[in-house]
């Protein structure tokens, strides 16, 4: 079983043996191997850029850490849509990072076409006025809840 805490991460685990390492240094281990600073302004550009619905969040779609970013992720679902999520837990860098990028101070946030559409009361107003649909069709993402009320008549 793999404990995380808020400031650590699991690194190696040898039979019983569990060797934690702070954050900081997994992330300047990831920066030193990798060569890419994930919190850098140019690589979140990327990663918004890349895919039509990103997600940065507490945890992974499987698993959400936060009852904001579960609230995102059964919104996410409940329509059908498919994104490309990143778990700010995991990279202190990218957490900080995406916070600056956005000017947002709150995960999760959301982003359509590599727009910036809010946080979680944003997003889930969206949904409650039904304003959701709207936008996801500008970006080219059918609405798979009509279709399935249409399909059952």
């Amino acid at each position: 079983q793999n404990y995380y805490s808020k400031n650590t991460t699991q690194l190696y685990q040898n039979k019983n043996e569990v060797t934690k390492l702070p954050n900081f240094l997994l992330n300047l281990k990831r920066n030193l191997t990798t060569g890419i600073d994930t919190g850098s302004k140019e690589h979140i550009q990327s990663l918004v850029k890349n895919n039509k619905v990103v997600v940065f969040m507490k945890g992974i779609p499987d698993k959400p850490m936060c009852g904001f970013s579960n609230a995102v992720v059964q919104i996410l679902r409940m329509h059908g849509v498919e994104y490309n999520s990143h778990n700010v837990l995991d990279d202190d860098s990218l957490r900080a990072g995406i916070k600056e990028f956005s000017e947002w101070p709150t995960i999760p946030q959301i982003y359509f076409n590599g727009e910036f559409v809010g946080g979680c009361d944003i997003f889930l107003q969206m949904h409650q006025s039904g304003d959701i649909i709207e936008e996801l069709k500008s970006i080219g993402i059918k609405y798979n809840l009509l279709d399935q009320e249409y399909s059952k008549k």
